[in-house]
């Protein structure tokens, strides 16, 4: 798998804009579903729940930051985002999302870290269905609904496709201008001296605090990039070009390595 020097990392981020939290002092059932639409660039502050979240998007991307990872959500996987945790979600895109707000009492059985949940088509219809019925008109159905999803819950698919993220400020800084540049091929020796740490030092903290090799986390980093440009509908050749890949076969192999398919295939599915 080869990569391109690039000396001008072509790749441009726009500034977030910050959109508030919903207020919800309490749950007034054992799973609330709340629909919002973000547009590109906007996202909410970090900030954490008394009962579990379910980030579900139904149009877009999105990205969500917690527990020291970062996550890529399409409309085929939710996160789980247990009671507790400071995260907050973003939209690189124009978005659309139902979030699910489950109490400690009506999930057991689920992890209490987070993790990303493949959605099934009957998981998400009973999301769509729990978000247009009015609890109070109908509570005895609304209940069952709110049954049938804690029980879906348990039996999706996960995996554990994201990016850890480091605490330390400087590799912060470091994964931050990778995340925002994902082209950028400036070498080991370089970010060392940039951060005031022998290549040694640098790499040993770096994956002590990721759990990954600097080569395996651009990998990572590359390939949730990916993910999110081709939900935005950007052509593999265009992506191939903005992570830094020679060419659009490098970027195919390296992605049909970690997700067993092409890119396009990706987006036909998605």
């Amino acid at each position: 798998m080869s990569t391109k020097r690039q000396s001008r990392p072509s790749t441009q981020v726009p500034p977030w804009r910050e959109v508030p939290v919903p207020a919800l002092r309490q749950l007034p059932w054992p799973v609330v579903a709340r629909s919002q639409q973000l547009a590109a660039g906007e996202r909410f502050p970090p900030h954490a729940h008394a009962w579990n979240q379910l980030v579900f998007a139904t149009d877009g991307v999105l990205q969500v930051s917690a527990a020291h990872a970062r996550h890529v959500i399409t409309p085929q996987q939710a996160l789980w985002v247990p009671t507790g945790t400071l995260h907050h979600t973003g939209a690189l895109g124009a978005a659309a999302f139902r979030n699910l707000y489950v109490a400690d009492d009506a999930a057991p059985g689920m992890p209490d870290h987070c993790v990303v949940l493949e959605v099934s088509a009957l998981l998400r219809e009973l999301i769509v269905e729990l978000d247009r019925t009015t609890a109070d008109h109908d509570p005895d159905y609304y209940l069952t609904l709110c049954r049938l999803i804690t029980t879906q819950l348990r039996r999706q698919p996960r995996h554990l496709l994201h990016l850890p993220w480091p605490q330390d400020a400087r590799l912060q800084r470091w994964c931050q201008t990778l995340h925002d540049h994902p082209g950028d091929e400036r070498d080991m020796a370089y970010w060392a001296n940039r951060l005031g740490a022998s290549t040694r030092t640098l790499a040993r903290n770096f994956e002590r605090e990721t759990g990954m090799t600097l080569r395996a986390w651009r990998t990572r980093l590359r390939l949730l990039r990916a993910i999110e440009w081709l939900a935005q509908g950007r052509s593999p050749t265009v992506i191939a070009h903005e992570l830094g890949y020679a060419s659009a076969s490098a970027f195919n192999y390296m992605f049909r390595v970690e997700m067993g398919i092409s890119p396009l295939q990706w987006r036909r599915t998605r």
